[in-house]
């Protein structure tokens, strides 16, 4: 009896040791696991980082090969975003299990290229950390500088809001009891109260940001500066009517062009019980492609329906090419009777592509095979998109050449290519039932064949109605944040400020920026010098800062 109890203490230290053993052992375990996850998250995200660039350097170099190309691109970054924060998430999480182990074990450290450094024109604020009073080695006080190490980390000043008060003395004359004062200085809005800059930051949050007004109310509430729904939309409304002498000369000068690219949108506009379906109409200007000296510029128009009446007003006064699809509202505009002369047509080749691509999309049907659906793919379709592709090849070597070098290599190279698609095309065509999809999409193309090759006669043309369909894509966007508009009235003050905001972008100008000095100086801007306000000769004469007056 005595030898048992005085074993048991013996195996109760056994047992404790045992168990120490095992938890460090799982702890280790749990820490390589975890390092094991972090390794796994980091090559995912690796290998979704090396497809990404991977497929922009193939649409840089090549183009876009596919409809969805664009898409995918923007899936595939969404889709490093999310494994980019999970690898991160995993690596600090096997950095914490590495450091609980009682075992050493070596922490997942993630591979990250050299960042770029901060931009220089931003300001540095130095932070001196205070140095030892004393050797730590041996105490002593006799220390002498040798240098510094300097840390940089990027940080964000939250948007301050300050009153601005304009003080005008008055002042009384001694010898003849004249009052005298300095006079109010202008101000862009009428007994406005809003300083430039938060008017401009209202206009664009709404038009260039998508930000409805109620969500800005709300979020300024939070900020501690409430501001109700019907005084934000009065800005609105005041800062349009001030802008409207810009707008016109944007406008002037788009339909000053020789060639235009025109196209709509669908706008749903608030209505009794329901929604109607609008539209919004742009004609955009851009010389860019052939080399010419005119700044891009992009105009938009606003209607409650999408009647041919509507491009008719606004390209009544306009003679020269339009770049548009097939819509029959622009078909009066071509009538040779034209008081004020013909319209050419020149039909996009994108969106003639896009009907037989959709017929020849491999990819897309795999995947409804896979998903137990049908899936025809035409290989007439297939070779026509093709052939087709062998000219976008050849067209993105002619950008940015001048007019007479696009028309010459047109006729030398793309001009053979064109006979022989059209042969093709037409070959294909009597073989097919007037019923076959496939015979619809090659007939969208030949009876408008002369629009389609209209640009071999002239290098200004070009070959897709691209320049337009970039110009509304921020409304595309804009519908699922605002969701409808709340009457005619504001759909046409939607589409100023469209005009307004997407030519200062094609121009390579910030528009909150543009907006603010505008506003700052047009009440006092002389109007025969109105033209130096537009985005393509602005130069800023205010400095924009992060308060908002």
């Amino acid at each position: 009896m005595d030898t048992e109890s005085s074993a048991f203490p013996e195996q109760l230290e056994a047992l404790k040791a045992a168990l120490a053993k095992a938890q460090a052992e799982a702890a280790a375990a749990q820490a390589e696991l975890a390092a094991a996850r972090a390794q796994l998250s980091d090559d995912r995200a690796l290998i979704a980082h090396l497809k990404l660039e991977i497929a922009k350097l193939n649409r840089h170099r090549y183009g876009p090969r596919a409809e969805r190309t664009a898409r995918l691109v923007d899936q595939m970054e969404f889709q490093l975003e999310e494994l980019e924060a999970s690898a991160t998430a995993d690596e600090i999480a096997a950095e914490m299990t590495a450091a609980k182990a009682t075992v050493s074990v070596a922490p997942f450290t993630r591979h990250r290229p050299a960042r770029k450094r901060f931009p220089e024109h931003l300001p540095r604020e130095r932070v001196i950390v205070p140095a030892p009073a004393a050797c730590p080695c041996c105490g002593g006080s006799r220390l002498s500088k040798l240098g510094e190490d300097v840390t940089e980390t990027l940080e964000v000043i939250p948007r301050q809001w300050k009153v601005i008060q304009h003080v005008r003395e008055k002042f009384a004359c001694r010898d003849c009891e004249a009052i005298s004062q300095a006079p109010a200085p202008f101000h862009v809005i009428p007994r406005g109260w809003a300083g430039p800059s938060l008017l401009a930051m209202i206009a664009f949050e709404k038009f260039g940001q998508h930000q409805p007004l109620n969500r800005q109310a709300e979020r300024y509430a939070r900020e501690g500066v409430p501001l109700s729904l019907s005084t934000l939309a009065d800005q609105v409304g005041a800062v349009c009517t001030v802008l409207q002498p810009v707008f016109e000369r944007i406008e002037a000068h788009v339909f000053a062009g020789g060639r235009l690219h025109a196209d709509d949108t669908t706008v749903p506009v608030l209505a009794k019980g329901r929604t109607d379906i609008g539209r919004c109409w742009t004609y955009v200007r851009d010389d860019r492609p052939f080399a010419g000296p005119a700044p891009p510029a992009a105009v938009f128009y606003y209607s409650r329906n999408r009647r041919g009446e509507h491009p008719q007003a606004h390209l009544a006064a306009y003679s020269g090419i339009l770049q548009a699809d097939a819509y029959g509202g622009y078909d009066a505009l071509y009538e040779s009777s034209r008081s004020s002369g013909p319209i050419l047509p020149a039909a996009c080749w994108a969106h003639g592509r896009r009907r037989l691509f959709e017929l020849a999309d491999i990819a897309e049907a795999a995947r409804r095979k896979a998903r137990g659906k049908t899936a025809v793919v035409s290989p007439i379709a297939l070779e026509t998109v093709k052939r087709i592709d062998a000219l976008f090849d050849i067209e993105r070597t002619l950008t940015g050449r001048s007019a007479d070098e696009r028309l010459a290599h047109r006729k030398e190279l793309v001009a053979p290519l064109i006979a022989e698609l059209e042969g093709w095309m037409r070959e294909q065509r009597a073989r097919l039932s007037r019923h076959d999809p496939v015979a619809k999409a090659l007939e969208y193309m030949l009876t408008r064949w002369e629009a389609f090759t209209r640009f071999l006669d002239d290098g200004r043309i070009c070959l897709t109605n691209n320049a337009a369909e970039r110009a509304l894509r921020g409304i595309a966007l804009g519908r699922k944040a605002w969701l409808f508009c709340g009457s005619d009235r504001g759909g046409q003050r939607a589409a100023q400020m469209y005009t307004l905001i997407v030519t200062c972008k094609i121009n390579d100008v910030d528009p909150q920026a543009w907006l603010t000095d505008v506003l700052t100086r047009i009440a006092e801007h002389p109007a025969q010098k109105l033209d130096e306000l537009l985005p393509w000769n602005w130069r800023p004469g205010y400095t924009v800062t992060t308060a908002a007056a």
